[in-house]
């Protein structure tokens, strides 16, 4: 089913078998309380009896993977990345273990606290629906961004978001958001192919963005919560220059189609 050999090395934690048709990767790494109270939120809310929830940590060492806390958090599944890569390793640990688990589709969320998790069942509807790819955005109709830094705000409206809306072919709002909804049809489509090592840290999101309405699959955005915190650090793993300028760089490339699978 699955060919392609770029799946990093990893461990897997199953604390429950496989219960629903979907799951809900989330990638952290030393996410701390954050994780915790993300994960508190969708125990509230039942979200994990609807989704099987799935961590895909790639190497925490600041006790948030504890398992018997995620166990008792309603986390179904713990994945840890024993091989090279970031976010993009991370989730293509995440997503082959899923599809060779059976799920019909995946969900995924930034660990950081900062989405609305409680959202997720509108995701779900959108993958029974037959949606390929469901685009979470803060910026549409019933979506809230709230203390949205101002310089992330500006780069996403205008550099990140009419770059991809220009790849993909259609409109976009909220590319930079990781709030998404995959069905197995796309991510195991011949002209897809995610599972390649180029995609090491934050080209596969890009990626992805704009690959399913360019095959002629059906893509979707839903309105969802992003809410920063009022003070402090914000919680990002993107630095403001070094980080920001490769992004660019990975929206050139995809743009160009170098990503983009023979």
């Amino acid at each position: 089913m699955i060919t392609d050999t770029g799946v990093p090395k990893f461990e897997k934690h199953e604390f429950s078998s496989k219960n629903n048709r979907y799951c809900l990767c989330i990638p952290i790494i030393n996410e701390g309380n954050r994780i915790i109270k993300e994960l508190l939120r969708a125990q509230k809310n039942d979200i994990d009896k609807i989704i099987d929830i799935v961590i895909c940590d790639g190497g925490s060492s600041d006790g948030s993977t504890d398992k018997r806390i995620l166990a008792n958090l309603g986390v179904n599944t713990l994945l840890i990345k024993k091989d090279k890569g970031k976010q993009g390793a991370q989730l293509r640990m995440g997503f082959y273990w899923a599809l060779e688990r059976g799920y019909q589709g995946i969900v995924t969320v930034d660990g950081n606290n900062k989405d609305s998790i409680e959202d997720v069942p509108r995701f779900i509807e959108k993958l029974e629906e037959g949606f390929d790819f469901i685009q979470g955005s803060r910026f549409i109709s019933g979506g809230q961004a709230v203390n949205t830094p101002l310089l992330r705000y500006l780069s996403i409206k205008l550099i990140h978001a009419p770059i991809i809306s220009l790849t993909a072919k259609r409109l976009f709002t909220d590319t930079t958001n990781a709030f998404r909804g995959y069905s197995k049809n796309y991510l195991l489509h011949p002209k897809v192919k995610p599972f390649r090592e180029v995609f090491s840290t934050y080209e596969l999101l890009a990626y992805l963005s704009t690959r399913a309405s360019q095959l002629g699959l059906k893509t979707c955005e839903i309105p969802v919560t992003r809410i920063y915190p009022q003070k402090g650090k914000v919680p990002t793993k993107i630095s403001f220059f070094h980080g920001n300028r490769e992004l660019l760089k990975i929206l050139i490339n995809n743009m160009r189609g170098k990503y983009n699978a023979d």
